[in-house]
């Protein structure tokens, strides 16, 4: 299974981790497959290697925008972890790729019998929490330009590659602002030489300016993840 590593799973002693892969078999996630939906109960759980994943909050007439994004660092399904059933946001796969899936009664078996493992889903909760604040501070509070440069930012790190491919529409529907407003945005960055986009596919040309040029909610989301786990 190639680029099959999860992060997460990787930081549990290695008796853990052999045990609760056995429980997992590799699947393939395809772009804009929907995982969950809000109030669904949560049967699977899954540790994304090569895929990455939107959390997206909904409500009645919207399509939903973007709180959280999950790639191999962390886990979908981690309120089995506190106890909870049911999914509380919409999973939109934004990249499509391998992760590893575990039926939701097996993972709560395993996490019953692993210390370690309870650990490290309770320090992931956390990492997750602090991001879906930070998203809220970040979509009431900032620009769209620093917004989307982080945004192109996390992607990147979840993509593992210079190129995500990704439509302005797309863009818009995570960030909750209009087409044209996002357009705006890609080509101010695009100006400054840090990225470029053509059909479809979006190239970081200079990483270290589109940090320059993100938000602060980009640094304090990756030193809470180096931190913490």
């Amino acid at each position: 299974m190639r680029n099959a590593e999860n992060r997460l799973m990787s930081q549990l002693p290695l008796k853990d981790r052999k045990r609760l892969q056995s429980l997992c078999v590799p699947v393939e996630l395809s772009l804009s497959q929907v995982l969950s939906e809000p109030g669904e109960t949560t049967r699977c759980v899954y540790f994304p290697s090569a895929a990455f994943v939107s959390l997206l909050a909904v409500t009645a007439g919207k399509p939903g925008i973007e709180v959280a994004m999950i790639g191999s660092e962390g886990m979908l399904g981690a309120e089995i972890g506190l106890g909870v059933t049911t999914a509380p946001l919409r999973t939109l796969v934004q990249g499509s790729g391998l992760a590893w899936r575990v039926g939701a009664t097996s993972f709560g078996h395993e996490l019953a019998r692993s210390p370690a493992l309870q650990a490290c889903v309770r320090r992931y909760v956390h990492v997750l929490m602090m991001q879906l604040a930070t998203s809220a501070v970040c979509l009431h509070y900032h620009a769209i330009t620093p917004r989307l440069a982080r945004w192109l930012l996390m992607s990147q790190d979840r993509a593992h590659a210079r190129s995500i491919h990704v439509t302005h529409e797309f863009l818009a529907s995570m960030m909750g602002v209009r087409r044209v407003s996002v357009t705006t945005a890609a080509s101010a960055l695009q100006r400054s030489g840090l990225i470029i986009y053509h059909r479809g596919e979006l190239t970081v040309l200079d990483r270290k300016g589109l940090e320059n040029a993100a938000c602060d909610c980009y640094r304090a989301g990756r030193q809470a993840y180096t931190e913490l786990l």
